[in-house]
Parts: C-alpha cells; sequence; structure tokens
C-alpha cells in the first residue's frame, strides 16, 4: 500500500521522503533505512527530514505472532504516534496526516479509555512501561495497537495542536489486502500458523458474504494520497 501511494505522489510530480526497513527502490527525494520500534531510529530518521512538510503519511505495519506483542504496538502504533508528534511542528499550515490502520481495530470504542490513557503518556519509556503493566491489553498485538491507532485519530483530530494550524488527521481502514504481509497475516490468523487455513479464515471473514475479492495495494494507496491532499482540505 505505502509503495503504491509512493508511486503515486512520485507522479503527481511530489518531494518524497520515504522510510522503510528495506532498501526503497524507488526515485524518491531521499530514502532512508531504519527500523521503526526503535526510538533511537527514529529519531535520527527525524533529524534528517525537512523543516517543512506538507503531507505525513505513516503507513508501516507488521502482523502479529505469538512473543511479538511489544514489538508489535512499537511498530504498528506507538511509532506512529511518536513521529507525528516529533514532526508536528513543521507540518505545514492545512497540512495533513493520514495513518493506515486497519478493520482489524473494529471495536476501539471497547478500549478508548484505556488507549487515551497511553497516548497521553508524554514520553516512548513511560509507553514502554506502560505497556509492560498491560498485557492483558496487548496480548491482542495487532487487534489492541490498531484500536489505539483509530482511537488516537477520534482523540486528536480536533484538539487544538492539530487544529489551530488546520492540520487534518485521518486514517484509512483497510480490508483484506494482497500485499507482501499477506503470507505473514494468513499464518497470524490461523491458531496452527498455516498459511493456508489462514487464508480461508480471512476469506470467510471479509469476502464471504459479499462474494468480494482481495484489494490491490493500490486500491488502498490512492484514496491514502487522495485523503492526505488539498482534494480533501476539510476531511
Amino acid at each position: 500500500m505505502s509503495k503504491a501511494a509512493t508511486e503515486l505522489l512520485l507522479e503527481l510530480g511530489a518531494n518524497v521522503y520515504a522510510i522503510d526497513i528495506n532498501k526503497i527502490d524507488l526515485p524518491v527525494t531521499k530514502a532512508f533505512q531504519a527500523d521503526m520500534s526503535q526510538k533511537e531510529e527514529i529519531d535520527r530518521v527525524i533529524e534528517e527530514l525537512p523543516e517543512k512538510i506538507d503531507a505525513l503519511f505513516l503507513c508501516h505495519g507488521i502482523a502479529a505472532f505469538p512473543g511479538k506483542e511489544l514489538l508489535v504496538q512499537k511498530v504498528n502504533f506507538y511509532s506512529q504516534k511518536y513521529m507525528t508528534e516529533k514532526l508536528l511542528d513543521r507540518i505545514s499550515e492545512h497540512g495533513s496526516v493520514t495513518y493506515i490502520s486497519s478493520v482489524g481495530g473494529f471495536g476501539w470504542q471497547q478500549v478508548y479509555s484505556k488507549a487515551v490513557e497511553l497516548i497521553n503518556l508524554p514520553t516512548w519509556e513511560d509507553a514502554m512501561d506502560w505497556y509492560d503493566k498491560h498485557p492483558d491489553l496487548i496480548k491482542s498485538a495487532y487487534v489492541f495497537a490498531k484500536q489505539c491507532l483509530e482511537s488516537y485519530v477520534t482523540y486528536k483530530c480536533m484538539s487544538s495542536e492539530f487544529i489551530n494550524k488546520r492540520i487534518r488527521i485521518n486514517a484509512i481502514n483497510p480490508g483484506d489486502t494482497t500485499t507482501g504481509l499477506t503470507e505473514d497475516f494468513n499464518k497470524s490468523t490461523s491458531p496452527n500458523g498455516d498459511a493456508k487455513e489462514g487464508e480461508e479464515m480471512i476469506s470467510n471473514i471479509f469476502l464471504k458474504s459479499w462474494n468480494g475479492y482481495p484489494a490491490e495495494p493500490k486500491d488502498m494507496g490512492y484514496p491514502m494520497v487522495v485523503i492526505g491532499s488539498d482534494i480533501c482540505s476539510y476531511m
């Protein structure tokens, strides 16, 4: 999804600064390799990003596997919150922040108060301590991280630090989409770690009821670019 979004942004003439844990093979203005679960690596990248940012797109994420619950929280939510707030002063007036969340965050309202508690902690270290004290919440791994992301958008979309600069904050919530993570999602969905079984389970949940088909990355990446652009200047 993020690659499709980047390709469209480049086609539209944007100056794109891209971050990935893997090597980036697109002709972006500047490419960074970084592990988004590590505060120090995020800080290193932030130092090299431009002083003015018109649109921030936060797309990174991983699937959940047993024993990786904290890693999923850091990558799929907390690093995104952290990076947003570290870069907020650089985002232009009438700029935008757009995230990739997931239908996996369904039911975020049920954990909203706990998510806000986490959101309001002042430091990365405080958040890591909070996660350590709430194993019951993070055991759902991917689900809780996406619930926190959706809670964050809800909590912050009308807050003064965004509204005073007319910065829009939105998230898309993809369903079943075929990406480079599909195999991992299939395995993590199956209780037995079986990719084929997981694929069937996901199909039954998201596609069977409407005789549907999986989305392609561009089906999510393109709308994300639109939402982050001036086309959706009041959304």
